[in-house]
């Protein structure tokens, strides 16, 4: 009988951000595949739903309360899940976002965007989406000499986007980022990659693709041109993804690498 190459049983993956959507589902598709799951957010409401749902869907995990944006918090995350379910041997990082004071309109053009609009973005994707979870739990992995980090970048790592300047760039800065620690670990085991979702409508994107009466946006209906398949994606299309470069087995090989689950929307100029 052949090898299955996507089998995480014996891994213990920490995804920060899993009480979102995109979180959610790679935490989901990892629980399915073996992995014991620390589902690590602030919102502990959120978070145990997400557990009572993998739990229904036959796998493990537990939450955490974590504040990605605060060291002590990732420290007490890191220490409660060695506990409970074993050292971190992956960590997702999905915790992320936008924010209105660094989006271009009309009344606000690029050359008015508030500092702290700005700031506020990097720290989201940058410094809480890749930095301090990764100086957190990074080190223990290189020490045990094996580890997978996944961080999640964006279309707009590669292309910017008109009006998400700040977004854009941050995500830029994550592609990099992951790059460079690609590098700096690799001889001590740890693989550090990413993921680059298309267009997944969620809480935070939701007043750009849709009208209020829940009909697509023009911006939407831009997106749509532009993506050879016509459609948004749906969460559960980054499980592969998720679990594939989760895997000793099936990624053994691989880091410094971005996957892009993007419906071909890079692929596609007119």
């Amino acid at each position: 009988m052949s090898e299955n190459l996507f089998d995480l049983s014996g891994e213990v993956a920490v995804v920060i951000g899993a009480t979102g959507a995109l979180g959610g589902a790679c935490a989901l598709a990892m629980a399915k595949a073996g992995a014991r799951v620390a589902v690590a957010g602030r919102n502990a409401e959120r978070g145990e739903a997400r557990v009572q749902e993998i739990a229904d869907a036959g796998g493990q995990a537990q939450f955490f309360a974590c504040d990605a944006m605060d060291p002590a918090s990732l420290k007490s995350c890191h220490e409660a899940v060695d506990q409970a379910l074993g050292a971190p041997t992956v960590l997702l990082n999905a915790a992320g976002g936008n924010h209105p004071d660094a989006v271009v309109t009309p009344e606000m053009p690029f050359e008015k965007i508030p500092l702290p609009g700005w700031a506020k973005v990097f720290d989201l994707n940058l410094v809480g989406g890749l930095l301090l979870p990764c100086q957190e739990f990074g080190p223990a992995m290189c020490g045990r000499g094996r580890g997978s980090i996944i961080n999640i970048a964006s279309v707009t790592s590669h292309l910017p986007l008109s009006k998400v300047i700040a977004y854009s760039a941050s995500k830029a800065a994550v592609l990099s980022a992951t790059r460079f620690l690609a590098r700096e670990w690799a001889t001590k085991g740890v693989r550090v990659n990413s993921i680059t979702p298309g267009f997944f409508p969620a809480e935070q994107n939701r007043k750009l693709l849709f009208n209020e009466d829940d009909t697509p946006s023009d911006r939407a209906k831009a997106i749509f041109g532009h993506t050879p398949m016509g459609r948004f994606g749906d969460p559960s299309e980054l499980a592969g993804a998720a679990v594939y470069l989760a895997s000793e087995k099936a990624a053994s090989f691989v880091t410094g690498s971005d996957i892009v689950v993007d419906g071909g929307f890079l692929s596609t100029t007119i």
